[in-house]
């Protein structure tokens, strides 16, 4: 088997690039038979959607509509049906004691599967590997849940009981499985690629390509997911440490393969290996590895307790909930909108809802006639609607309520009702609400009722100089519709007025509080997600498009559109203009990549290099002068050079640096900047300095003691300089903050000479 790897040099993959953001297009590393994008640098494009299958359209209708629970778990149950046969009921026995864990072994065994394709593993060997990675973890099934599910980190005996899994599966597997290679993918699975000399295990030229494959895929997963006991880590980052342990923990060689192909998104894993389960696995050949017994299929009942749990909520809510259905029959009025209205549930349950039932009135007084009826209106357009109005119940004084309608929809975009929330905002003075209708009309956007360019800026900025004093993380994601010009020359400039108010609305109710939307420009718009990271951003992302190009617009005859989404969150060093430029450039790649899609850049905020910029700001203050405002460091990063090389394009890009000069393992540019007023809570009022930024990368490579190489990373010696003199007696913080942002976009950290 023969392992391929790109050898692009630095100035090969960095000269000639122009400081224009648009002008940037990120060559993809080589893959064997595979058009898979490149991912191993900050800059690679993390794609979701735009893939398609017919056996899994078979499933799930169409594959750009969003799946509801129970129809992923059909689909994830026929192809473990497919692929273990008879043999499903222990992978149903693991998702019945932890179903997160039934989850991971899943997506691991898909990309153990498309990985093994990639490096083009005998048939038999394949099929041992993903067998392997479907039961790897069913040993679990002995862990105690208070384990399992420990939100904290566990205590030295509970780690001995987590690791007894791996001989509890190899017992359980052992009675059923009379293949011995996938016991011993398993088995050697929990030893390391070249652990110390005192642990006891197989040598590494016995360790089967399997175990090692699945001991990167394993990791790289546990990595990416959320936990109940710690975050999940952007997926560069999670790259990052599989190049920092190759040699050790992993085996070098599969690592810097495995980096060229993880970049994939899950969906289009499903795609790919539900042609090879679905299509290409019989019966006969699943079932030849396990005893024949016949297996337990049963469906769950209907009569769960999850009415009785939403009943209790919606009693013990303060506001009014009332639930209405598509021909404004009430089905729900609990005792919060009782309590507001003096009107009990039996007095209106299935009666045509009316705005004279509350004697609503508007904020002049004014009756609501039934055209002007927040929920009518909601029904009929599927568009939320947040008013406040004026409740007159029988024998009770006026209230000022919020009414907060929201459509109920499928996931083909049908209205079956919609829900109505009632707050009482009695309390509120009317001062109050007329400063407020005349802050929204100097911070909204007319057409589509979000938030104007100006009132983005504002906000973004704050948001950015908030979380670099806290070290909180906060994401922006920039999107727009895909081929909007051709929507107003085809259906007219109203026509696209709607398609625009209503993507607007889409938008508006994806957002948590604290979160912002606003229309950017054209048919572009921006959301701030405050509290949120990367991965976090690109799954509401993905949500949101999946919806979008489902949903039909009445507006379009009936048809879909869709829209591109670029992602990316602040990392340390960022100002609010290099974030913002990441963003477009990520959803320029977005656009480049085939539309209706989304693409996450940058590695994000790192914790452990935010403690360490603190203590080197204080360091700096309390210096209080220096005698050259320039420095000299020297990084290192857990990655080869021709990797660097994408993390370096994006610093050129964002930060619109022109390259001075260059050679094959050296770089200079020019970086205009301004004050970091969020780090020294000064005016940002000093003029630009333009700084001289050096680089020279030099790859160490990594020997055991038999000296094989075991792996490699590089030493970055970075001078950061005033281009000017006069600029050098400047005391300020520029030259740090540069260096700052260089060690967010290489993911390095500073070399001190250890090994």
């Amino acid at each position: 088997m023969t392992l391929t790897r790109s050898n692009q040099d630095l100035s090969f993959q960095v000269r000639n690039i122009s400081s224009n953001s648009s002008s940037i297009k990120v060559p993809e590393m080589e893959i064997p038979q595979s058009n898979a994008p490149s991912v191993a640098a900050s800059d690679a494009p993390v794609m979701f959607g735009g893939a398609e299958s017919s056996s899994l359209r078979v499933l799930l209708g169409n594959v750009d509509e969003a799946p509801n629970n129970a129809t992923m778990a059909r689909f994830h149950d026929e192809i473990v049906n497919r692929r273990l046969g008879i043999a499903c009921s222990l992978f149903r026995s693991l998702r019945a004691k932890h179903a997160p864990t039934a989850d991971h072994c899943l997506r691991v065994a898909m990309r153990c599967s498309i990985f093994g394709t990639l490096l083009q593993l005998p048939e038999s060997d394949l099929q041992n590997l993903e067998i392997a990675a479907l039961l790897h973890d069913i040993g679990k099934i002995g862990v105690p849940d208070s384990i399992l599910c420990k939100p904290g980190s566990l205590s030295e005996d509970e780690t001995d009981i987590m690791n007894s899994q791996w001989e509890q599966a190899l017992t359980i597997l052992s009675a059923a499985c009379f293949e011995d290679d996938v016991l011993q993918i398993i088995r050697c699975c929990q030893y390391s690629f070249d652990p110390p000399q005192r642990v006891s295990h197989p040598i590494r030229e016995a360790l089967p390509i399997g175990a090692r494959i699945l001991k990167i895929a394993d990791a790289f997963d546990a990595m990416t997911t959320d936990h109940v006991y710690r975050r999940a880590m952007p997926l560069e980052r999670a790259v990052a440490e599989l190049f920092r342990f190759a040699g050790s923990q992993f085996d070098p060689e599969l690592v810097r393969e495995f980096a060229n192909f993880s970049a994939q998104a899950e969906a289009e894993v499903n795609l790919r290996v539900s042609d090879r389960w679905l299509k290409g696995m019989s019966p006969e050949a699943s079932n030849s590895l396990w005893q024949l017994k016949e297996p337990l299929f049963t469906r769950h009942g209907t009569g769960s307790p999850e009415s009785v749990f939403q009943q209790k909520l919606l009693d013990a809510m303060q506001d009014g909930v009332v639930f209405v259905d598509s021909k404004l029959r009430i089905l729900v009025w609990n005792r919060g909108a009782e309590r507001l209205t003096g009107i009990a549930p039996g007095g209106v349950y299935e009666k045509v809802w009316d705005p004279a039932i509350l004697k609503m009135r508007d904020k002049d007084g004014n009756l609501l006639k039934e055209k002007n009826c927040p929920v009518r209106s909601c029904i009929e357009t599927s568009g939320q609607s947040l008013r406040r109005v004026i409740i007159c119940p029988d024998g009770r004084e006026h209230r000022p309520v919020d009414v907060h309608v929201i459509p109920v929809c499928d996931e083909r975009g049908r209205c079956h009702g919609a829900t109505m929330l009632i707050h009482d905002v009695s309390s509120e003075a009317s001062l109050e609400e007329r400063v407020q209708d005349l802050h929204e009309q100097a911070t909204t956007d007319p057409l589509t009722g979000v938030a104007n360019r100006a009132e983005f800026d504002r906000v973004h900025r704050s948001m950015v100089d908030n979380s670099l004093a806290s070290g909180n993380f906060c994401s922006i994601v920039i999107c727009d519709i895909d081929r909007f010009k051709s929507i107003n020359d085809e259906y007219g400039h109203q026509a696209g007025d709607e398609a625009l108010k209503s993507f607007a609305s889409l938008l508006q109710r994806s957002c948590r509080q604290g979160d912002l939307v606003a229309r950017y420009g054209g048919e572009e718009f921006v959301l701030l997600y405050p509290n949120c990271d990367n991965a976090g951003a690109v799954r509401r992302a993905e949500e949101i498009r999946r919806e979008l190009s489902q949903t039909a617009q009445l507006a379009l005859n009936g048809k879909c559109m869709t829209s591109s989404f670029g992602v990316t969150e602040l990392q340390l060093g960022d100002t609010p203009e290099t974030m913002l430029r990441r963003a477009d450039r990520a959803l320029y790649q977005a656009k480049d990549g085939g539309r209706n899609r989304v693409v996450q850049l940058g590695a994000g905020f790192l914790q452990e290099q935010y403690q360490e910029s603190q203590s080197s700001w204080i360091r700096w203050m309390t210096t209080r002068r220096n005698k050259e405002n320039s420095l000299e460091r020297t990084l290192i990063a857990n990655v080869p050079v021709p990797l660097l090389a994408e993390k370096i394009r994006g610093f050129i890009s964002d930060h619109h640096a022109e390259i001075i000069q260059i050679s094959e393992d050296q770089v200079s540019m020019h970086v205009q900047t301004r004050r970091a007023s969020s780090i020294l809570g000064q005016n940002d009022d000093s003029p630009d300095i333009t700084l001289v930024v050096e680089l020279s990368l030099r790859e160490q490579v990594q020997r055991d003691d038999d000296e094989r190489r075991t792996g490699s990373r590089t030493l970055i010696d970075v001078k950061i300089r005033p281009r000017r003199s006069r600029d050098k007696r400047v005391n300020d913080s520029r030259p740090h903050h540069v260096l700052a942002s260089l060690r967010s976009y290489l993911i390095a950290q500073e070399y001190h000479g250890k090994t």
